[in-house]
């Protein structure tokens, strides 16, 4: 594990435990301001606070389990936990919105009175404590996928915070109390929104996808390009966790440079121009092919099906 991200890790930690805090402090608030005034949308809002608690100690389990070392069966780790947190508040998020839709509809054919007063004060406080979250969250979300899980559920509940506020204030000046299910199901479609594309980015890094930012295409001509490299198969890219994406690939080498320079070389272009820091690479030579020789050993299959035969194990490889 690189310096870089156990030092992120410690961030996130302290900006995670800070927002628990204050959900735990705002959904008690909420929860007794929406029995006593009546109000869904503030129950909705504080609902989504209880998922966020949930969502954020998830997040700090998941942060947890990452640290922890590798082992002879688990050789990275603990790492994709934090991916899997991530996706289990995805779903949790959709189960929220689920909720908060139910109760909307049953509303809207008779919509009870809320005390607007109460609610207004209530949702104001909840907003400033979102505001402060969201705000603490926002510099490490960019960094880890874990995090961002926990901010999406606290931009949802800023947003709610803010549609209850709107809410009060429409109930108290004109009477109209459908604003209150109707504030809550744009909360709920707000809350559906983070959650598929919380679920979305987490499954693309589960199924090992290349990471979105990172051109195959370019990773190939750049490594081809650098001297003493002709060829490369079998490329791999995929995303262990937030912050560590890895690279595997079979490097066919001209032989004419000493091989270790060259590998160096190609770790380093892979660090510095793509952000890629675990690096494999293979390093062949043409005869490795068969090419030029007809003293080459059976052929072998690569788990994609990419077909090349190896040569007899004295061929030396420059070093």
């Amino acid at each position: 594990m690189t310096d870089e991200l156990t030092l992120s890790r410690k961030s996130n930690r302290r900006a995670l435990a800070f927002a628990l805090v204050l959900a735990v402090a705002v959904v008690g608030v909420e929860v007794a301001g929406g029995i006593l005034t009546n109000s869904l949308a503030l129950l909705a809002d504080a609902g989504h606070m209880v998922s966020d608690v949930l969502a954020v100690s998830i997040a700090l389990v998941a942060i947890w389990m990452a640290t922890r070392p590798a082992s002879a069966q688990q050789t990275f780790g603990y790492q994709r936990a934090e991916v899997l947190a991530a996706a289990a508040n995805g779903t949790i998020l959709l189960l929220v919105a689920a909720f908060v839709f139910w109760q909307a509809a049953q509303r809207f054919s008779d919509p009870p009175d809320v005390n607007s007063g109460p609610m207004l004060g209530i949702g104001a406080v909840g907003l400033i404590a979102n505001v402060v979250s969201a705000f603490i969250l926002h510099g490490r979300q960019a960094e880890s996928l874990n995090v961002r899980g926990a901010f999406y559920h606290v931009l949802g509940d800023l947003a709610g915070s803010i549609g209850v506020v709107v809410a009060g204030v429409v109930m108290l000046t004109t009477g109209w109390f459908l604003a209150d299910p109707l504030i809550s199901v744009a909360i709920g479609l707000l809350i559906v929104f983070g959650a598929i594309r919380l679920l979305f980015e987490s499954l693309t890094i589960l199924l090992e996808s290349v990471p979105s930012y990172i051109d195959t295409a370019e990773v190939e001509q750049a490594v081809t390009t650098t001297p003493g490299v002709v060829g490369l198969h079998d490329l791999h890219i995929w995303t262990v966790t937030s912050g560590l994406v890895a690279l595997s690939c079979h490097c066919e080498l001209t032989g004419d440079r000493d091989s270790d320079q060259v590998l160096a070389e190609l770790c380093d272009m892979l660090h510095q121009r793509f952000d890629i820091h675990h690096v494999t690479i293979q390093p062949e030579v043409k005869l490795l092919h068969g090419a030029g020789t007809d003293h080459s050993l059976p052929r072998c299959t690569s788990v994609i099906g990419h077909e090349h035969r190896a040569a007899e194990a004295a061929v030396p490889i420059d070093r």
